[in-house]
């Protein structure tokens, strides 16, 4: 895959300027307390090498994010107030935050934060999303708010690559405005999705699927089918195919508008499309429901499968087992509840066994864990993330790329 033309920062000379740095900082928040606990920040530390790389260089630095789906307007749950406390902390410097209770984010408020700001000084928007301007399908609308973006700075860093597939205002209008380059996350991530979609990435090349739907992954499924030597399939995803195998999966998961392509699939992947040979059911999705362990074809009516079982995983296991390049997408079951997290964290450690240079084993596959919630997985389940080659901060913009989709974000960095 063609190698895109793209400045980074060290192409630009940001002492004394403003440089406007989008990131990606959609972090999950526990906000069952009496103040929003983020429970997951590694995206906010991705972002940090960019970030301190151009404040040590004397920039200011003006970051935006967007988080979660606010509908266009000020939603105080959406904030990115308790982001701007732990960006801080990982920064180790302030960071000014621009939020005031309105939807105007590039409005008098912000405008005044950034004009306090001195060489190195850090400042955060609140939510982009806040202002209707950032999703509109407008491009009048888009373009507008675009603008205010861009008056802020008189430098744009796009490091969000969680977000490049989107053709939002401050991911690929802003860029049009202000001389840009791309993030170290960006360039990176990049880097590492060449090595999946192109024909160097090292045999046997293994991906494991997982996740709810095929229809999010049918792109990404038809790309890699005939580069990879084979595809585990797992997660919610798995009960469509087992249902075009003829089984009956209960009451799990199904897209039965999709058996039909399933079936294709199975025909032209062969032995290479691997399936679970044994579920775990549970006799409704609650934490603390019967379960049980059945194979694969014998899901009982009015249960549904919510992992993968102890055999499968095992499986799985064994088709990794030498592996020179793997990527992992989705989680095997629904590993947020202790009963249905085993199928999940047993591939996590089968993949982390195969890659991690410290293990028993001495081999080194290259690994890439893709994003999302497969990402959250491996930090909610304490493998650790130093295990393997590489975990991306972009689900939905991975598996965009591997279908050989242009992505708004990138095409916008291009010179």
């Amino acid at each position: 895959m063609e190698k895109p033309r793209v400045r980074t920062i060290d192409d630009l000379q940001v002492a004394g300027r403003r440089v406007l740095v989008r990131s990606d900082l959609n972090v999950p928040l526990d906000r069952s307390g009496d103040t929003p606990r983020i429970t997951d920040d590694g995206r906010v530390l991705a972002s940090v090498p960019t970030i301190r790389t151009l404040a040590e260089r004397g920039a200011r630095v003006v970051v935006c994010s967007h988080l979660g789906r606010p509908k266009g307007e000020y939603d105080e749950k959406y904030s990115l107030a308790p982001v701007a406390a732990r960006l801080a902390e990982a920064l180790g410097r302030p960071v000014a935050f621009t939020g005031d209770g309105t939807a105007d984010i590039a409005g008098a408020t912000a405008a005044d934060v950034v004009a306090a700001l001195g060489d190195g000084d850090v400042a955060l928007l609140d939510n982009l999303r806040f202002h209707p301007g950032e999703t509109s399908k407008d491009a009048a609308a888009r373009a507008a708010f675009a603008d205010k973006l861009a008056a802020l700075a008189e430098f744009y860093v796009g490091d969000a690559f969680g977000a490049v597939h989107r053709a939002h205002a401050s991911v690929s209008d802003v860029p049009k405005r202000l001389p840009h380059a791309a993030g170290g996350l960006v360039l990176a991530e990049l880097s590492v999705l060449r090595t999946l979609a192109g024909s160097e990435a090292g045999r046997p090349y293994v991906v494991v699927l997982g996740g709810s739907k095929v229809s999010d992954k049918l792109g990404v499924i038809r790309a890699l089918l005939p580069k990879v030597d084979a595809l585990l399939v797992g997660g919610g995803m798995c009960f469509t195919f087992l249902a075009a195998q003829g089984h009956g999966v209960g009451a799990s998961l199904l897209e039965s508008e999709m058996i039909g392509t399933c079936k294709d699939l199975l025909a032209e992947g062969g032995d290479r499309i691997v399936l679970p040979t044994d579920v775990v059911i549970a006799d409704r999705f609650a934490a603390d429901a019967a379960t049980e362990v059945v194979p694969a074809a014998g899901i009982r009516d009015g249960w549904l499968g919510l992992d993968i079982g102890p055999e499968s995983t095992a499986l799985f296991a064994s088709k990794l087992a030498g592996a020179g390049t793997i990527f992992w997408n989705g989680p095997m079951g629904v590993f947020e509840m202790a009963p249905f997290a085993a199928g999940t964290k047993g591939v996590a450690e089968a993949v982390a066994a195969q890659s991690d240079p410290h293990s028993a084993t001495g081999v080194t596959a290259f690994s890439v864990v893709g994003g999302g919630d497969s990402a959250a997985a491996v930090r909610t389940l304490g493998i650790p993330e130093s295990s393997f080659s590489h975990i991306s901060t972009g689900g939905g913009a991975s598996l965009e790329f591997l279908e050989g989709k242009a992505l708004p974000g990138v095409a916008a960095l291009e010179v």
